[in-house]
């Protein structure tokens, strides 16, 4: 029924107002100027109120706190497009749904960045509210400053999935990533992971301030090879993702990255080389990132052991590989807590007269399953891990409680010998565990020495150097280990506070085969007597080999001619039962 009113537009009915009039507008304003004064004026937040137009929406009053806010004062800002302050940033998604919430006349609530008259960016928190005056539809915004609120934001989520020194994605981060894109990517995805190598020689010739800003030059070249994705995923490894339309594309995708960081890095206090490997995989279509990603990694186990092959990429036998390393560290700290390591000893013989002078401790591992293994099956995986530090003080006590036992009541006591790898002098003080030792066990210190490969001395810093005197300091010898097969820098002999080498069994076994061998042993062994040290030959298997290192003057030997490595008990009873080596 028309009651001869003109009926008013509803907001559900009239979702797009027309364009009034100008009467009607000109109300509008008036009521606007005579109304708001006296309700916002005085807010702290920004008020503004605009007209919807088609696609525009022109400002028809802001209060005092919109001009302190934006800058511009209300003249300049009446009768502008209200988005005028979002300047040139009109990709913002924000921006998207307040456009759809203004065609359906509907509330929004949003934080975009905004720019100041002076240009300077803040952060709005931005309320809009659809009214309706005088018939016509109209928006209220109330804006308010939060830009000090949104940098924290920003600085805790950058802090939440960035990394500090490099800038690059987090480990965390990278995996959520890497997931979500890789199950929107149509195509194969490869996944690259790298490793400085020798990171720690770096921080420790140049300083961490120095590695750090090596480290933010390769994530910054890094993002430059158009990864997707970049990740600083360890204390110097890095991991990339590539999008691919064709998984042959990867080798040479690879290869580009390698070439990326070829050249010398250049940072302020040096000019450095850096070395890496790498290891790669590609995931299928819709596959697990994660497990491709884990793929990677356990290729680049494999190519750190071998960097100079280049990059490596996944093999399912890098994979079985790393399933028996896990096994076998699992087992091995079961073995560790279950104390089922131990020593087993083999002879040192002076040449000369027959008499056993001392014995090598030779680690085993008593296997609960295969028996006694070597420590060729378990001394590799056991200092990669670490979990051979958890056996050094152990060991030491054991073989020392055993020189104290067999030296009891000798007049000539036995040197007994124990071997210790590059990672238990760099990151144990071996110095100190030996002078525990030395307490608790009472041992005579020229009782024992510690055996030392030659690629100890590829560490030859003052570190390791200091760690060598402080362990002569306490009177324990120091052998080198293999003599001649591996660094061959006869200066450590020099350098280095070595009591003794240890001719390698390849030179001994070679000796009756011709004379260079032979020239090469009696060079080795008058070195060693012209700088005052012992030498032992090892690998003595048969009589004339034995006669001919004594007759250049080699004081000792030790190999199968004498005796095999042997429990404690069989070494205890064979020494008793000692009386001529030889049978003369």
């Amino acid at each position: 029924m028309n009651d001869g009113k003109k009926p008013r537009p509803s907001l559900s009915a009239k979702r797009m107002p027309k364009v009034l009039g100008n009467d009607m507008a000109t109300e509008t304003n008036q009521l606007l100027r005579s109304t708001l004064p006296t309700l916002v004026e005085e807010f702290s937040d920004g008020v503004a109120v605009a007209r919807v137009l088609g696609e525009n929406a022109p400002l028809l009053y802001v209060n005092k706190a919109f001009e302190r806010l934006t800058g511009y004062e209300r003249h300049e800002a009446l009768g502008k497009d209200c988005r005028y302050l979002q300047g040139n940033e009109r990709d913002q998604p924000e921006i998207a749904l307040m456009s759809t919430a203004i065609k359906a006349a509907e509330a929004i609530d949003v934080t975009l960045r905004n720019h100041r008259k002076d240009g300077s960016v803040f952060w709005n928190s931005l309320s809009l509210r659809p009214i309706s005056v005088g018939g016509e539809l109209l928006y209220v915004g109330i804006l308010r400053d939060v830009t000090t609120i949104r940098q924290t934001e920003i600085a805790l989520e950058r802090a939440a999935n960035f990394d500090g020194p490099t800038g690059c994605l987090n480990r965390q981060s990278f995996l959520v990533a890497a997931e979500r894109r890789a199950a929107m990517h149509p195509g194969p995805v490869l996944f690259l992971k790298l490793d400085v190598i020798g990171f720690h020689d770096i921080n420790a010739g140049y300083g961490f301030d120095i590695g750090d800003s090596l480290l933010l030059e390769t994530g910054r070249r890094l993002r430059e090879t158009g990864a997707a994705l970049v990740a600083r995923v360890g204390a110097n490894e890095f991991a990339l993702t590539f999008e691919l339309q064709d998984e042959s594309n990867a080798p040479a995708i690879v290869e580009r990255v390698s070439a990326t960081l070829s050249q010398d890095f250049v940072v302020p206090g040096a000019n450095a080389s850096l070395r890496f490997a790498f290891g790669f995989a590609v995931g299928d279509p819709g596959s697990s990132a994660v497990s491709a990603i884990r793929n990677a990694g356990t290729a680049l186990h494999a190519a750190k052991s071998d960097p100079l092959n280049g990059p490596r990429r996944f093999q399912r036998a890098d994979e079985e590989e790393a399933r028996r390393r896990v096994q076998m560290t699992r087992e091995l700290r079961a073995a560790i807590n279950n104390d089922e390591f131990t020593h087993h000893f083999q002879p040192q013989i002076d040449l000369a007269t027959g008499e056993w002078v001392g014995a090598e401790a030779l680690l085993r591992w008593n296997h609960s399953l295969f028996g006694s293994q070597p420590p060729g099956r378990f001394i590799d995986a056991a200092e990669k891990t670490g979990l051979l530090l958890d056996f050094t003080e152990r060991g030491l006590i054991a073989v020392a409680s055993f020189a104290q036992r067999v030296n009891a009541h000798r007049v000539r006591p036995l040197r007994f010998s124990v071997n210790v790898s590059v990672t238990e002098f760099l990151h144990r003080d071996i110095a100190e565990i030996l002078s525990r030792v030395l307490q608790r066990t009472g041992v005579e210190p020229s009782w024992l020495t510690l055996e030392i490969t030659e690629s100890m001395f590829l560490n030859e810093t003052s570190s390791v150097l200091e760690a060598f005197r402080r362990v002569r300091d306490l009177g324990i010898g120091l052998s080198v280990d293999d003599f001649g097969t591996g660094y061959s820098n006869f200066r450590l002999l020099e350098k280095f506070p070595i009591t003794e080498i240890k001719i390698d069994r390849s030179f001994v076994g070679e000796l009756t085969a011709g004379p260079a061998k032979m020239v090469i042993v009696r060079a080795m062994i008058d070195l060693a007597r012209a700088l005052g040290l012992s030498v032992v030959a090892e690998g003595v298997e048969t009589e004339a080999q034995r006669a001919l290192l004594s007759g250049i003057g080699c004081p000792f030997g030790q190999g199968f001619l004498f005796g095999a490595p042997v429990d404690r008990g069989r070494f205890e009873a064979s020494l008793g039962a000692q009386s001529d080596p030889f049978g003369s």
